[in-house]
This record gives structure tokens, C-alpha cells and sequence, in this order.
């Protein structure tokens, strides 16, 4: 059943009124990784060309930090820049399939649905919905086709849709394959799970995440960017034709993003959502441990997603994320759910992965990895030909020939001008030759290098190369 257009309406006539929110700014940082979290954002941002980015840290399970960088509104001919602020909302697109997948858990405490369930047992008329599960919507592995895989906005998302306009074109489809047999991202699926929830609940989607989510975590700056745009005092969105000017991005149609990506608000509220994951606040831990598990496929094989998040290995710990992107936005948000961090990065240009790129750099800084003992001798050895120096008795005879006072000047004149890298990190390790290869990847805004060494049982270094990737 279409969502009801007369509280659409009121809804977005709501929303055009700006409300004031409580301050979004937060400060409890130690100073050293401020100043590290802050240079990774400007350089990234100046590397990509990206107009903003907003960041909110989580450390210990609590928020510690948020800033924002860059400008929400470039400057035109006939008026300023306008610099980003903490306070300004961004589009969070599909990020909101946590919260949809959230609601479903939530329903599933309640004895209302089981994520077992077919779709067809409250959604009818869908493609094999006796078959396919609420599970596998959640998962991506249910096999209906997504609806908006493009990176743009098509002339017909620039009209108003509705959700269960979306699913009698796109979730009566043929399946794109068996119904758990592959992984496939749909934003399909999400619309489905979105219209479960109403059914099952009775209430209107928006409403639902209102009453069991956002008011109860504080998250008062939420925004419903399906019903309306956001106003003047949030970010602006952007594109970028190739490498053409920035461009104010469409807006898509009421009713296009819905579950699947209706969601704005602010980085500091969004950590507040962070914060619920790390505490396990809102669900049981068992709907938690259901969320952040990798669902497998018939056949065995890992899909690398839980239910409406990714699911990865960072540097051996466990993160549960996801990025989002609709018309003029793109974001990312990294929990680490084993070390009580998280990262939230927003940013106002479309069809660019800055906002991944900060996170990812950030989110080890933020949760204290430490280099391991061939990453911190490698950036020590990296440090020191920046200067032009090599500490001698780290190399075996090969490798101390190889460094000629003409190959010490060739990494000094190429290396120096770079500065400090954001990251080193080792990306792989096998035996070979009697040694142990290790390969780096050294990270700088808008460009990496790879460092590759080999190592003797004795500790002695043999190979000691850099080469650009990028």
C-alpha cells in the first residue's frame, strides 16, 4: 500500500522549518590524535576536491570528537563560501539500512515476524516471496534486482515514486539468481523491508524509527530527506561532471530513497547511533550477534555482509560498516565493535570515495593499533632515507650494496618533497627463498606507494623497494 500523501505532505511542510539543534560540537579528543584526524580530512579533501567532509570519533564506546572541514556551500559569483560546520546535516544514504534492519530485529523480539519468514507472509504479489526470507533481503542474497545501481540520478527518479510502486516494478522481476545462492546489492531489498515493517507494525516507517530509535539514543537532528530536501543551513550536495566544475546535484523524487537511504542528520548524531552499537543498548545481544554475523550462502561461502552491514577484518579485529551515497552525498561509518570505536565521515560530493578514504585511515588511529614490529622498522628505515641516510647494520650484504650514495640521493630527492605519509601499513606476508616477503602500503592523499622487503631468519634485511601504485 502506497504511504499516505497528505502526511507526506505535512511532513515536508515540518521539515521546511528549520529547527534549531543543540550543539553538535565535541571536544574530548587527546590533542595528538586530534591533530592526526584533522590532518587525514584536509589532505584527503585537498587530494580529492571534495567541498566538506564532517567527522565524528567515538573512542572508548563514548564520542569524543567532531569537526568539520572544507566548505558545505562554494562560493558562486554572486555569494561566499560558506564553511562546514558540526551542526549542518548530510545525507547518510545507505547507512539507513542499519536502522531498517534494526526495526526488523526489533519486531522479531516483539514476536511479531521472525527473519525466517517468507516476504510473501506480508508483502504479496513479490517474485517467489514463499521463498525468498526477510533474512535474505537484509543480506543482499534474496536475488531481487536493484532498482538505483547508478551513480547519478535518471530522469525518472527525478519524479515522485512510491515504495510499493518500486516493488511492483522491481520485486516482481524475475530473480537475478536462486534466492540465496549469490550476494548482490539491492537497494530493493530495503524497500521491501522497509514496507515490513509498516505492515507488521502498523505505523508509518518514519514514525517507528522515531519512536524506538532516534528519541530514545537523542538523535534529534535526523532529517527525512525522502519527504523534503534539507534546508539552507545544512550542506549543499555536489557533483562533478569528469573533471569539470562543481555542480549543485538534482534532487531525487519524494519516495525514490525511503528504507534504502532516506536518512539525514549529523555526524555527532550518527556517532550517538555508533555509541548504541558499542553498548548493545537498543537491541537484545542475540538480534546484535544476528546483525554482525556473516550470512553464508547455500554453498558455504562467506558474503562478507551481516544484516544491513558489512561485515570485515581491520587489522584483525572485527568492523561492522557501511558507506552511503545518494544524489550529492556520500558517506562512511566504521565501528569497531571489538575495541568500543567508530568513525563517522560525511561528505557532500557525489561519486567519490573520500569519505571511505578518511575513515579508513582514521578509524586504526582512533582504536590504537599499533604498528607491528616490521611496520614500525620499515617506517623507521622510510624516515631515515627521507633524509638521506640508511642505518647499515639492519641490511645484508646485497642490500648494502644495492644502497649506492647515488640510490640514498634517489629515494631522499623523491621521498622528502612527501612529507610524512597518513598510513604504513602491511598489506601481505609469504615465505620465499629462505626469507619472509613482506609487502607495504604507504598512503598519501590521493596517492600510495608499495614498499616490498625481504627478510632473513637473522632479522637482516635483503629487499628494501618502493614503487607507486597510484
Amino acid at each position: 500500500m502506497p504511504r499516505n500523501p497528505i502526511r507526506l505532505a505535512l511532513i515536508a511542510f515540518i521539515a521546511l522549518v528549520p529547527l534549531a539543534l543543540p550543539a553538535q560540537t565535541v571536544d574530548t579528543i587527546d590533542p595528538a590524535l586530534r591533530s592526526q584526524v584533522d590532518r587525514i580530512a584536509a589532505q584527503v579533501l585537498e587530494a580529492t576536491g571534495v567541498p566538506s567532509a564532517s567527522v565524528a570519533v567515538v573512542q572508548h564506546g563514548k564520542l569524543v570528537y567532531t569537526n568539520a572541514y572544507g566548505s558545505a556551500r562554494v562560493a558562486t559569483a554572486t555569494s561566499p563560501a560558506v564553511p562546514a560546520t558540526p551542526e549542518m546535516r548530510y545525507s547518510i544514504g545507505s547507512i539507513s539500512k542499519q536502522f531498517t534492519a534494526t526495526a526488523i530485529l526489533l519486531l522479531q523480539e516483539q514476536g511479531k515476524l521472525s527473519i525466517d519468514d517468507p516476504v510473501g507472509k506480508y508483502i504479496p504479489g513479490l517474485t517467489r516471496g514463499n521463498e525468498v526470507t526477510i533474512r535474505q533481503i537484509l543480506s543482499h542474497t534474496s536475488g531481487y534486482q536493484d532498482y538505483w545501481p547508478e551513480d547519478y540520478v535518471m530522469t525518472t527518479m527525478k519524479g515522485p515514486e512510491t515504495a510499493q510502486q518500486i516493488i511492483d516494478v522491481w520485486g516482481k522481476k524475475p530473480l537475478d539468481f536462486e534466492p540465496g545462492t549469490q550476494w548482490q546489492y539491492s537497494n530493493t531489498n530495503f524497500v521491501i523491508a522497509g514496507r515490513i515493517v509498516e505492515a507488521v507494525s502498523g505505523e508509518n516507517y518514519w514514525d517507528f524509527l522515531s519512536e524506538h530509535i532516534f528519541r530514545p539514543l537523542g538523535m534529534k537532528s535526523v532529517w527525512n530527506s525522502d519527504a523534503t530536501k534539507l534546508t539552507e543551513v545544512d550542506a549543499t550536495p555536489y557533483v562533478r561532471n569528469a573533471l569539470g566544475p562543481l555542480r549543485v546535484a538534482p534532487k531525487e523524487g519524494i519516495g525514490w530513497m525511503f528504507a534504502a537511504g532516506e536518512l539525514a542528520m549529523t555526524p555527532h548524531d550518527l556517532a550517538l547511533w555508533d555509541e548504541s552499537l558499542l553498548a548493545q543498548s537498543i537491541l537484545s545481544s542475540e538480534s546484535y550477534k544476528k546483525m554482525f554475523t556473516e550470512v553464508k550462502l547455500k554453498n558455504g561461502e562467506g558474503t562478507k555482509y551481516g544484516l544491513g552491514v558489512d561485515v570485515r577484518q581491520r587489522d584483525g579485529h572485527r568492523s561492522i560498516e557501511h558507506s552511503g551515497e545518494v544524489s550529492g552525498f556520500v558517506s562512511d561509518n566504521e565501528v569497531l565493535i571489538d575495541d568500543g570505536a567508530a568513525v563517522v565521515v560525511l561528505t557532500n560530493q557525489m561519486a567519490v570515495n573520500a569519505a571511505s578514504e578518511i575513515a579508513q585511515l582514521t578509524a586504526p588511529l582512533v582504536a590504537g593499533y599499533p604498528l607491528t614490529a616490521a611496520e614500525q622498522q620499515a617506517l623507521d628505515i622510510y624516515h631515515g632515507l627521507q633524509q638521506g641516510r640508511i642505518d647499515r647494520s639492519l641490511l645484508a650484504p646485497n642490500l648494502s650494496d644495492y644502497f649506492t650514495p647515488e640510490a640514498v640521493a634517489d629515494f631522499q630527492s623523491s621521498l622528502a618533497p612527501l612529507g610524512e605519509p597518513l598510513s604504513l601499513r602491511q598489506t601481505s606476508s609469504e615465505l620465499r627463498g629462505g626469507m619472509t616477503f613482506r609487502a607495504f602500503e604507504i598512503i598519501y592523499p590521493g596517492r600510495k606507494l608499495e614498499l616490498t622487503t625481504y627478510t632473513y631468519p637473522d632479522g637482516k634485511l635483503e629487499q628494501y623497494l618502493i614503487a607507486p601504485t597510484q
